[in-house]
């Protein structure tokens, strides 16, 4: 018996737009800029935030960061089944929300926020230990929002070293 046959999807910007769930999933179309989705992801997350979120109390984004990582769990697992690949590269949702994290949680500074930037993509590139290894064993909706997560957590604390020692301002 062979295993049935996945059909890939290429997603474009009329795929994702006849769905919300592939909008928010493609950061609003930027998960299709190449090359470098997710930096593109990251950059427009980094705009969304300075356009909403700095006047936003801090439950309000706690609440917001819960709430947008659950929902990427369920619509990246989803959207990833719609695609047949579970982690698709343009699914950019995920490094959104991580990033946001990291920019709730540094310096409201361009300089600290570039800083920020700089390091989550490394972190989010390079997947450092354990960020590999848990990225290989979760190929759910969860896997694709947890290496993200791990990425910001290390960017996060590489941030508050540079802050202490007062090269991060």
């Amino acid at each position: 018996m062979t295993a049935p046959s996945v059909t890939r999807v290429t997603p474009t910007l009329s795929w994702i737009c006849k769905d919300p769930g592939r909008f928010l999933m493609f950061g609003m179309g930027s998960g299709l800029v190449r090359p470098g989705p997710g930096t593109w992801g990251t950059l427009l997350a980094w705009l969304l935030w300075w356009a909403g979120a700095k006047a936003a109390p801090d439950w309000a984004i706690g609440l917001f960061l819960a709430l947008a990582f659950g929902y990427g769990c369920w619509a990246s697992h989803r959207v990833g089944r719609e695609l047949g690949v579970s982690d698709h590269g343009g699914m950019v949702w995920d490094e959104m929300v991580a990033f946001w994290l990291v920019l709730w949680l540094s310096p409201a500074t361009l300089t600290a926020q570039a800083a920020a930037f700089a390091l989550f993509r490394v972190f989010d590139i390079i997947k450092p230990s354990p960020i590999r290894e848990l990225d290989a064993r979760f190929k759910n909706g969860f896997g694709v929002m947890l290496d993200d997560l791990l990425a910001a957590g290390y960017a996060l604390m590489v941030m508050a070293i540079g802050v202490r020692l007062g090269v991060i301002a």
